[in-house]
């Protein structure tokens, strides 16, 4: 055995080894128990085809000798080389060509086959005998031998087998199948003698087919062999066969020796083509050719794939077959083609279930019941109900809607909608006679609805079939013997066709046919049968009735007939007998006989069909076709066929069946396959598959829609959405929506509710992965001087975020380098005093600019200084600068939303003092900050979207700048902006209504929008600005077309200062709540027109274009009917000289006269007066007087809501409301308002409808839970706490006063709740005072009746008894540890990864709501935080606690009545390392000693199991060194030597030597008397291995005659014993160390080729309830005599049921009786046992 040595500088391997160093593969776990080190990596193959060989390697690591090789190899490049590449050994030696041999160059030839050493390298020089060995071995992969696989590898022949596996001793067999049994060839033999004549000088011997194998022919006799080869793609070929030698013929080679008086052919195979063998003859002597081949078996049975499912659910089979496929043809051909060879076992189907799925819910009807009428148009009925059918198929009914999306059957349909039968009379025969009077018949059929001659026509409608006639010509001939009337054929027809009814639904004579005339010759007798039958409708058969069931005359049953004449007489006949023989009885006298009459037509038009020859009964006098009964049945011809259209049928489609459809619902797609197909040839099969455009007709559709119908709601997820976080695990979201599949494909979006599955998962965890490192920087310091330059730095920390989302400090090698700029910077405050000077300090200043910019036409470029805010067109540039004072405009810095802002590609920072954004996006909204050393100004972007409204910033950018400070300002614009946050307009942000920090920027919002939504630009400015060139309004793009078309089109942008925006702000948060949306109008409208006036008065002091010039623009006039115009008016009286006076609030003038009735049409009054309308009034003027600096704003309003004005209702230049033509709608109360900066005021007056009642009302809802007291209209809704007075106004108008009542849920309330004026005041409400309070007011016009709820608030509150909280915490969790909040705080400790329970006790009217925190943060939105609310809020049961979910938990109770938070802290014993004190010392001496800290980990100081730690940071400790000093001598001992002898007795030794450690580690050999004084010397030499020598013996396996353990298996024993070698017996404790040898192995057992054989099952003992049961037989035979034998030979597979239930259906219990008064025939038919009988004939089939 070739073992591996240590490689020495002299080795040759040591080259390789190293070089196959960096190509080792894991070492395997058979190499790791010894010293080979891993196998390398395979060489490349020697060879790139034909075979070749690759190596591996390993090398030894241990010192010494490894048992094995350190060389492997294996086969490669198993693929058959090109013809052109020649013999593998033949191109070694012709590499020997251009070497010279002893002097001379030789071309080389190969010498194959060498007995002694084929695995060297021997060539022969060509043209001589000279044999050269040139190598002592072949390259690896070279064949050793022509006809083997065998190879040389490393000069050694290696087995190869077939499968080309090196020691493998795989075979072809005989069919060249490796490894295989012979069975897809035959052995085919045989002998041939020549007999040849002279005119014949070839004969064929054998037809050798394609792919055969190993042929020999052998020929004895001077006759020649020659070759004749035809290839699959019919290439012929011929070859004599004259010379020995090897040949190629056709494409296989060919071994032909020749010989006096015998040639051998040998071809290995397989052939390539159909060979032809032949002899030719030369002398006259006869030659025999004996022959041999292996043919292969060209049709095989292949099994096809699995037929299409039985069913499309609920549980189907579907089976495989088996075809006959053709090898050479590569297509299937008929089974005959298989059977012939019988080598071929034809596969058996398998059976497999399909389609398991439960089947969807389909309407199921019942059968249609009879049609109410058998012709004519009838109704027909059935029941349709929605099952469900399981796997088993049974089926249940259930719900309707359940099928709602599959269209129902119909329940009722018309049936036999065809014409009834009726009578069809045929045109009148001529008379019966010549002359006189005579007879005439008619043929009269029954015809149904498609013309054929049926029954079921009434007998009482039939029309006559003879009627009398009468021949105008005289009689004179006298009486003949027979009568010279036409009357035969035509009365026989009549009559026989009459006779020839069908049975009918009504009971009648049916006639069978006549029988044969009783004599041969002269005149005899016919008889036949006539029964009364009927045709039994719903069954389709008929039944034979008594006589006296039929109606009418009985149809003759005999009647006479001529058979001809007999001996050549004719009879004399008289006048009733010649009436009986229906006709003439010249047609007796001829001849009838069999006749072929030409063939039928062909049964197919095309690939071949039959022809089936007509046989006729002929006249042979005539040759004219007569009845067949006059023929003689017995010498009837037999049946002839041929062949006929026998050209191939033209091309056509062939249609597969539909696939199943794509989806179930919504709409699916349904596919089939359409072939264009030709039939060849019908009887041999023959259909042929062409191309497409061979086929002339429309290609039928392959693909159609189907299931075309609304699918139900379900759940469709969206995309996930990009992780929150790039590493650190974040969160991830998609939407996910409930949606409805609709038939024509798309989707509808329903509410969540229409769902009833569980909704799929909107959020998942996503990038659990760490981060990696990166710098956390600190804030600035100060500057490092108080005056003139210095420096600012900060520190720096690497910080980590882990996968758990947790930071941690790591080494500041993990983090990138940090530049220096980042650390330090410059800073710059005010100069510095001079020497000598007083210090005057003064910091740097920024010069801001406070100011409000609203950009509205589309502008490239705009400048601003910062100080103000700027509402701006997306993809404007901006340039903001920052002029400062007293400070170096390099140093300026700028943040955005407090993040420090560097150059970008979209943001450029100058060193100039300025900041320019690059088309503005969205996410460029924010707020923008300078910083100049101390001093700081901010400038706020925000962006103008479509539809004039306001771009929402993203919630990343909101969420950053609600921890950024407001910009400083004096105290009264902080309590300015206070107000403002605080709800001066209605549309503020959740977060802001809940009192959360609101966006800094957002101040004016609500005023800009407001601006931007405003209607009333004079239009003049428009037009004008409408006249400008269009080619530099329309530079932008569609898109910015789109949006600035939303904004107010006005040619400048907007710029005004902020106090006179914080003035109007202040203004509206003094007006009441109701006015506050009429008055922001009139302010915003005033601001409008300022704004206009300050463009018109100084262009240039607002922000414009450069590139853009505007025209003049012209004051407009003042237009006496708008608001507006009122303001422009209001405010250029003022500027008149308004300056002089001083300011005062609104007041206006009330004056008591009564109304003017200036014509009968026209009514003029003051404020407090009632107008009554008359049914004459064309006019109504309504006056307001108002006095105060500023001039008030004039506004009207009805019942509330501010006037529309229009043509009707006119706003006067004096701001009176003047109504034309009032109708009933005008009536109500007309408020006005008068309004200016200082406050409002406000007075009414009531217009009535012929002097009714009129009440003032409101629609408001006011809710109170601070205010003492609150006075409302009546109307309204009030919700109020306990102890408040609440005054209700009841204000009424009326001609006359009308008189106010009121009631308290109906019940009228004394005077004692009365106050002036119809006001009504309750005094420190309670719960009883709640209820609905009527107002009615009355006067001789009328009343009307309004009315206010009250309701009583109950803030939430802790509730004095806990019990119902407590039990309901119990009740919850019963195990689980729980806690109640409350407001001041409670606590709770818990373990880690516990659940808790939290209890909010609270109590209110109304019921509060309640939501729960942590943190500060709603639990909803912390995803890693385990939770479930319960009980309608009340319990937060947390779950998996760990350290983040400790701490304070809140439950914040609401209601309308006031707000409560209550709190709890759950505390977490968490783990954690400890390092504690060091271990002992590992070493007395020397210098490994060393000292472990102690690590453990503890909770709440207790040390528990590791294992709890696993997730903390380890600490991370160090050795410490110990007892680093020199050893006392000892003794060192090796280790114990192998023992001598592996059992028996042995010896091992060891090597005892006395040394010294030093401490620096080094040990040295001392004296042994050293190591005497201080111990005793070790033993070098102990026995070992005492133990016996033993083994495990036993004897010859015993009978298989064991008990049956399945088929044709049984169990044989033997006996194992321990023993000595020398014999001697052990109890087997002894040889347990040994693998105990079996005992018991199964082997084949005649005896138990036996298994279960069952009967058939009985009948049911039942039809129908819960007893009914079948039993068969059960019993155990033998396979092969089929013998039964005891069943316990068959145990080993489970024993068969022999009995079970059946027909466990429910009896239906239905009133039992016939329903046809046939059922007697139906009985005597036997045909209760069908269903159809069985229902209809209840009562007689039951009693069978």
């Amino acid at each position: 055995m070739e073992c591996c040595r240590r490689a020495t500088p002299g080795t040759p391997l040591l080259l390789l080894a190293f070089l196959l160093l960096s190509s080792r593969t894991t070492r395997s776990e058979e190499d790791r128990d010894t010293l080979w080190d891993a196998w390398g990596s395979w060489s490349e193959c020697s060879r790139t085809c034909g075979g070749g060989a690759s190596y591996s390697l390993r090398r030894c690591l241990g010192s010494k000798s490894c048992e094995g090789r350190n060389i492997r190899y294996r086969t490669c490049s198993n693929v058959d080389c090109p013809p052109e590449a020649g013999d593998f050994r033949a191109q070694q030696c012709s590499a020997h060509n251009d070497v010279k041999h002893h002097g001379q160059f030789y071309e080389w030839l190969p010498v194959s086959n060498d007995p002694d050493n084929p695995c060297s390298l021997k060539c022969q020089a060509k043209g001589t005998a000279l044999i050269v060995e040139l190598a002592p071995k072949v390259l690896d992969g070279t064949r050793c031998y022509t006809e083997s696989l065998d190879m040389c590898i490393s000069g050694l022949c290696q087995m190869v087998g077939c499968d080309h596996q090196l020691g493998s001793n795989a075979k072809e067999d005989n069919c060249g199948v490796c490894s295989g049994d012979g069975s897809t060839c035959r052995l085919v033999r045989g002998q041939y003698k020549s007999q040849l004549s002279a005119p014949k000088l070839d004969d064929t011997v054998v037809a050798i087919p394609y792919g055969s194998r190993h042929v020999l022919l052998i020929l004895r006799g001077p006759d020649h062999l020659y070759l004749e080869t035809k290839t699959l793609q019919g290439a012929k070929g011929e070859n004599s066969l004259s010379s020995t030698g090897t040949f190629l013929v056709g494409n296989s080679s060919a071994d032909f020796q020749k010989s006096l008086d015998k040639e051998t052919l040998k071809m290995a195979g397989p052939l390539t083509a159909d060979f032809i063998v032949k002899i030719r003859n030369s002398e006259p002597i006869n030659s025999t050719v004996q022959f041999i081949f292996y043919q292969p078996i060209i049709h095989r049975w292949r099994e096809t794939d699995f037929f299409p499912c039985s069913a499309t659910c609920g549980g189907g089979y579907q089976l495989t077959s088996a075809e006959c496929y053709d090898l050479r043809s590569n297509r299937v051909v008929a089974d005959q083609y298989c059977n012939y060879y019988p080598e071929n076992i034809k596969p058996k189907p398998k059976l497999q279930e399909c389609n398991l799925d439960p089947c969807p819910a389909r309407w199921e009807a019942t059968p249609w019941t009879a049609c109410s009428s058998s012709c004519g148009g009838g109704i027909q009925s059935r029941t349709v109900s929605c099952v469900e059918e399981d796997i088993q198929g049974h089926m249940t009914s259930v719900e309707e809607w359940k099928c709602m999306y599959r269209p129902k059957t119909p329940i009722v349909q018309p049936c036999n909608i065809f014409d009834c039968p009726k009578w069809l009379a045929q045109e009148w025969s001529p008379c019966t006679v010549t002359c006189g009077q005579g007879l005439r018949y008619r043929v009269v059929l029954c015809i149904d609805h498609r013309g054929m001659h049926t029954g079921g026509c009434s007998p009482k409608t039939k029309p006559h079939i003879k009627e009398e006639c009468i021949i105008p010509t005289p009689c004179y001939k006298p009486k003949e013997k027979l009568p010279v009337e036409a009357r035969g054929p035509w009365y026989k027809q009549a009559q026989e066709l009459e006779e020839g009814a069908s049975v009918s639904e009504e009971p009648s004579f049916i006639p069978e046919a006549w029988s044969a005339c009783t004599v041969t010759c002269g005149v005899g007798t016919q008889v036949r049968i006539v029964k009364c039958q009927v045709l039994l409708s719903f069954s389709q058969s008929v039944a034979d009735l008594p006589v006296d069931e039929c109606e009418g005359p009985k149809p003759a049953s005999q009647r006479a007939c001529y058979a001809g004449p007999c001996n050549g007489e004719v009879p004399e006949l008289n006048q009733g007998e010649t009436d009986g023989l229906l006709g003439g009885l010249q047609d007796f006298d001829e001849l009838y006989d069999w006749e072929y009459e030409g063939f039928t037509k062909c049964s197919e038009s095309c690939g071949g069909g039959v022809q089936e020859a007509v046989v006729s009964c002929l006249n042979k006098q005539t040759r004219e076709p007569a009845d067949e009964n006059l023929c003689v049945t017995s010498r009837r011809p037999p049946k002839l066929l041929k062949a006929c259209s026998l050209d191939p049928c033209p091309s056509r489609w062939e249609i597969g069946k539909w696939s199943p459809c794509s989806l179930t619902c919504g709409v699916g797609l349904q596919t089939r396959d359409v072939f264009c197909s030709q039939i060849r040839s019908r009887e041999m099969n023959e259909t042929v598959i062409l191309a497409d455009d061979l086929c002339r007709q429309h290609k039928p559709s392959t693909v159609q829609a189907c299931n075309r119908f609304d699918c139900p709601p379900a759940w469709y997820p969206a995309q996930w959405q990009p992780c929150s976080r790039t590493c650190g695990g974040g969160v991830q979201k998609r939407e996910v929506l409930c949606k409805q599949r609709m038939a024509d494909g798309s989707f509808l979006e329903l509410p969540e509710t229409f769902c009833s599955t569980s909704k799929l998962a909107s959020q998942q965890a996503c990038k659990r992965d760490d981060c990696p490192s990166e710098w956390l920087l600190s804030d600035w310091s100060e500057c490092s001087t108080s005056c003139g330059e210095g420096t600012q730095t900060r520190s720096a920390i690497c910080r980590k975020v882990l996968k758990t989302g947790v930071s941690a400090v790591v080494n500041s090698s993990l983090c990138p380098p940090l530049p220096f700029s980042s650390s330090i910077r410059p800073c710059m405050l005010a100069a510095c005093a001079r020497p000598g000077r007083p210090s005057t300090k003064h910091n740097p200043h920024i010069t801001a600019a406070r100011k409000i910019y609203i950009q509205t036409p589309r502008q490239r470029k705009l400048h601003f200084v910062v100080g103000g805010f700027a509402y701006l067109l997306p993809k404007t540039a901006v340039v903001l600068r920052c002029p400062t004072r007293r400070f170096r405009k390099p140093l300026i810095t700028w943040e955005k939303d407090g993040q420090h802002l560097i150059s970008s590609a979209h943001v450029t920072v100058a060193p100039f003092g300025f900041l320019k954004i690059h088309r503005l996006k969205p996410s460029d909204a924010g707020v923008y900050t300078c910083s100049a050393g101390p001093a700081r100004e901010q400038f706020v972007i925000k962006l103008i979207g479509g539809n004039q409204k306001l771009v929402a910033r993203p919630m990343s950018l909101r969420s950053e700048e609600e921890a950024l400070p407001v910009r400083k300002a004096n105290p009264k614009e902080v309590l300015q902006t206070h107000k403002h946050q605080n709800g001066i307009f209605s549309n503020g942000s959740k977060a802001e209504k809940r009192g959360l920090a609101a966006d800094p920027g957002s101040h004016y919002d609500d005023l800009v929008s407001r601006l931007l939504e405003q209607g009333g630009w004079p239009g003049e400015l428009l037009a004008s600005w409408e006249v400008q060139d269009s080619t530099e309004r329309n530079i932008s793009s569609e898109e910015e077309q789109n949006t600035e078309q939303a904004l107010m089109h006005l040619p400048f942008t907007i710029v005004t200062e902020q106090q006179r925006l914080d003035d109007i702000l202040r203004n509206l948060s003094q007006q009441p709540e109701e006015l506050r949306d009429v008055y922001s109008k009139h302010l915003v409208a005033q601001l409008a027109q300022e704004i206009f006036r300050s463009h018109i008065e100084h262009p240039d002091t607002l922000l414009k274009p450069s590139e853009q010039r505007i025209p003049p623009v012209a004051i407009p006039p003042r237009k006496p009917v708008s608001s507006f115009t009122s303001l422009v008016r209001t405010s250029a009286g003022e500027a008149g000289g308004g300056s002089r006076r001083p300011h005062r609030k609104p007041t206006i003038l009330r004056k008591i006269s009564a109304a003017q009735q200036l014509s009968a049409s026209e009514v003029v009054t003051h404020l407090g007066q009632t107008v009554a309308l008359a049914s004459g009034t064309l006019s109504v003027l309504l006056h307001c007087e108002a006095i105060g600096n500023p001039r008030p704003t004039i506004s009207w309003a009805r019942n509330g809501e501010e006037v529309q004005f229009s043509d009707r209702i006119l706003l006067q230049p004096d701001d009176s409301l003047q109504i034309l033509a009032p109708v009933e709608a005008d009536v109500g109360f007309y408020t006005c308002n008068a309004t200016n900066a200082l406050g409002y005021d406000s007075v009414s007056i009531a217009v009535t409808l012929a002097g009714k009642p009129l009440v003032k009302t409101s629609r408001m809802t006011v809710i109170n839970t601070k205010e003492p007291a609150i006075t409302v209209d009546i109307g309204s809704t009030v919700k109020t706490v306990q102890g408040v007075n609440v005054t209700i106004n009841c204000q009424v108008a009326g001609v006359p006063e009308a008189e106010v009542t009121w009631f308290k849920n109906k019940s009228k309330l004394g005077s004692s709740h009365h106050l002036h004026e119809g006001s009504l005041l309750l005094t420190d409400v309670s719960s009883s005072d709640q209820g609905l309070y009527f107002c009615r007011a009355a006067n001789v016009h009328g009343e009307l009746t309004e009315n206010t709820q009250l309701l009583i608030l109950d803030p939430p509150q802790v509730p004095t008894q806990l019990e119902d909280i407590r039990a309901l915490l119990s009740a919850t969790g019963p195990n689980l540890p729980s806690v109640l909040m409350s407001p001041l705080g409670t606590q709770l400790v818990l373990d880690p990864g516990k659940s808790a329970l939290l209890g909010c006790p609270i109590k209110g009217h109304p019921t509060p709501n309640i939501t729960w925190f942590h943190g500060g943060r709603s639990v909803a939105t912390i995803t890693r935080l385990t939770h479930h609310i319960l009980a309608a809020g009340q319990i937060l049961q947390v779950a998996n606690l760990n350290g983040e979910s400790q701490g304070e938990f809140s439950c914040l109770a609401q209601n309308e009545a006031g707000v409560l938070v209550q709190k709890a802290s759950l505390i977490i014993q968490d783990y954690w390392w400890s390092v504690d004190r060091l271990a002992t010392c590992s070493a007395s001496c020397g210098n490994r000693g060393i000292q472990q800290p102690r690590l453990r980990c503890l909770l709440n100081s207790t040390e528990v199991s590791p294992s709890h730690c696993a997730g903390k940071v380890r600490p991370a400790v160090h050795p410490v060194p110990c007892n680093r000093r020199d050893c006392p001598s000892r003794w060192m001992v090796t280790s114990w030597s192998a023992c001598t002898r592996s059992c028996g007795g042995g010896i091992q030794t060891r090597r005892v030597t006395c040394q010294k450690l030093k401490a620096s580690g080094i040990s040295t050999p001392v004296s042994n008397d050293m190591c005497t004084q201080l111990a005793k010397r070790p033993v070098d030499t102990q026995a070992c291995n005492q133990q016996l020598c033993v083994e495990w013996a036993f004897s010859s396996w015993g009978q298989c005659n064991g008990p049956c353990i399945g088929p044709r298996l049984a169990v044989q024993h033997r006996q194992v014993f321990c023993q000595t070698l020398d014999g001697v017996a052990l109890p087997s404790e002894q040889c347990s160390a040994l693998p105990r040898p079996v005992s018991t192995q199964n082997c084949w057992s005649e005896a138990c080729s036996v298994h279960w054989r069952v009967s058939l099952w009985t009948l049911c003992t039942a039809t129908c309830g819960n007893y009914g049961f079948q039993s068969r037989r059960v019993e155990c035979v033998h396979a092969r005599t089929n013998k039964a034998v005891p069943e316990h030979l068959c145990s080993w597979g489970p024993r068969p049921a022999n009995w079970q239930r059946c027909n466990i259906t429910p009896c239906e219990n239905m009133e039992c009786r016939d329903t046809t008064r046939y059922c007697e025939k139906v009985k005597q038919l036997k045909l209760c046992q069908l269903s159809q009988f069985k229902s209809r004939c209840c009562g007689t089939c039951g009693k069978v």
